[in-house]
């Protein structure tokens, strides 16, 4: 399970269909809403620069 960055609500990353690569790592998400904003702006997620 992972932890969709943008609401906090728990995926299962082994059936999760919404995914982001950003900075070599996946990021997993519960809505296309969710991957959207994240896409827009993945640093205002927690995902701080390198």
């Amino acid at each position: 399970m992972q932890k969709d960055p943008v609401c906090g609500m728990m995926v299962d990353d082994k059936k999760a269909k919404l995914t982001s690569e950003h900075d070599g790592a996946t990021f997993y998400f519960c809505s296309p809403g969710c991957k959207s904003a994240f896409d827009r702006d993945p640093h205002r997620y927690g995902h701080a620069h390198p």
